[in-house]
């Protein structure tokens, strides 16, 4: 078993196309790391198999999760998360809909903190152009921000510095490659 489990929702493929880039990330830091898995075909359950996970919501309308995690979300309070380490990513249009950008990443990030999970992966919220998220605390997204819509061009930079990111958070050194 692969030590971190990406789950992603999506209904447009923009959270898909992103998970898949970031377990391409992850293979060139380290191959193997990373099993992906989309919500709607893997019960919650099975996140309990990963020592790390990673996870995908984009926001629909207004600061709503995704259809996939609205599914699965009141079965999340029969999982016990404690000592998981989960990092979220998240999409959502800064422009269209600015009062809640991303809010999916904080709806999701406090509910796994309620089932003992510790959040790591925050970004700055400088940069964006939003007014309000319930995935801000502190001038901190509690993950990692996209937007596919208007800035898709800065996500593979975004991305990769996550991901290196996640590697000192999740204390992936063991699993690197030595250079000689």
């Amino acid at each position: 078993m692969t030590p971190i489990g990406l789950f992603y929702g999506t209904d447009t493929g923009f959270t898909e196309l992103v998970a898949d880039l970031i377990a391409e990330e992850f293979n060139l830091v380290a191959p193997g790391l990373v099993t992906v898995h989309n919500i709607a075909e893997v019960p919650p359950a099975k996140m309990l198999a990963y020592e790390y996970l990673i996870v995908g919501c984009p926001t629909w309308n207004v600061g709503q999760l995704q259809d996939d995690w609205d599914d699965v979300f009141i079965r999340l309070d029969d999982l016990d998360l404690s000592g998981k380490k989960i990092a979220i990513f998240g999409l959502g249009d800064q422009y269209g809909y600015p009062e809640n950008y991303c809010d999916a990443i904080g709806i999701l990030g406090r509910k796994f903190i309620e089932q003992g999970a510790e959040l790591v992966g925050f970004t700055s919220a400088g940069g964006y152009e939003f007014s309000y998220s319930l995935g801000v605390e502190d001038g901190m997204f509690m993950g990692l921000a996209l937007d596919e819509e208007n800035e898709s061009e800065r996500t593979p930079e975004r991305v990769t510095g996550w991901i290196w990111q996640l590697v000192d958070e999740f204390d992936l050194v063991r699993y690197l490659e030595p250079v000689i």
